[in-house]
């Protein structure tokens, strides 16, 4: 029911991030009076919530000492995997993964509990990544086999799971794949829209980023209402039927998924903005 913001800080997380940086950012974030919430995401961690939150309330991700939700990036892979499920049940016409060969770029936070789970139910793991010990973790856990970054693409996988940086589905990559499920936890996955298009033509089922990836979002909203650990669960693995009305949609009116995704979520929105000026008028 929040919307949708992105904050971005530029520089190279394993180097720039320093304490006076994030309080800088919290007191920007503070000035906007509750307009925006900030969180966790790709390149920051808990303990930097916790600088921002020295400088402003409008903040979630936090430790669960401080009553936050800690690490979201399990549950944005539990979304994750049931975004996968729900992938296989469309595609493939089943309810297992097991015996399925999926790829996985990016074995890091999120990528790593993606594979545990993938790896339990019987899923034959390909996986890539620049940190040799993200990937050594995985092949020692999981069994998972090591692939060369750029090989993934043209690998005979089912699942091409990006996990890592976007941009990945390009004009480059797209003619050389071979799998028939796109679905990982990546943002901006497509270089641009036109190859969500591009992958429709391929009959290359691609699970919108912001839908299949929602779980970790999903966890750190909880917060805001006093977390409940069982309730954000619930609501992460709820992305598997907002897939499926969302593959449907595509199916039945001939568009991307993307498109689709786009559609029910301007839905949403509009519905909610009704609702809102229906209270404030009867208020």
């Amino acid at each position: 029911n929040l919307g949708g913001g992105k904050a971005v800080i530029f520089g190279d997380s394993k180097k720039d991030k320093n304490k006076n940086l994030f309080k800088s950012f919290g007191r920007f974030v503070d000035g906007l009076a509750g307009q925006y919430i900030t969180a966790e995401d790709v390149g920051t961690s808990v303990k930097n919530m916790e600088w921002i939150r020295s400088e402003t309330p409008y903040v979630t991700g936090l430790s669960h000492a401080n009553g936050g939700s800690g690490n979201p990036s399990p549950v944005t892979a539990l979304g994750t995997y049931s975004g996968i499920k729900a992938t296989v049940k469309n595609k493939l016409g089943k309810d297992s993964l097991f015996g399925l060969k999926i790829g996985v770029q990016g074995v890091g936070n999120v990528g790593y509990h993606l594979c545990k789970y993938l790896n339990k139910e019987g899923a034959i793991l390909y996986v890539t990544d620049v940190d040799q010990n993200s990937l050594k973790r995985v092949v020692n856990e999981f069994r998972a086999k090591i692939i060369d970054i750029e090989s993934i693409y043209s690998s005979d996988i089912d699942i091409y799971a990006p996990c890592a940086l976007g941009g990945t589905l390009n004009d480059f990559t797209i003619p050389k794949l071979k799998c028939s499920i796109i679905a990982g936890a990546a943002n901006n996955q497509l270089k641009k829209d036109i190859h969500a298009q591009m992958l429709y033509e391929k009959d290359i089922l691609y699970a919108p980023d912001y839908v299949i990836n929602a779980g970790g979002l999903i966890n750190v909203s909880n917060e805001l209402e006093g977390y409940n650990r069982e309730r954000a669960f619930n609501q992460a693995e709820g992305i598997y039927d907002t897939l499926m009305a969302i593959f449907k949609r595509s199916q039945e009116a001939d568009i991307p998924t993307n498109i689709a995704s786009d559609y029910l979520a301007e839905e949403r929105i509009r519905m909610l903005g009704d609702l809102k000026s229906i209270y404030t008028s009867s208020v």
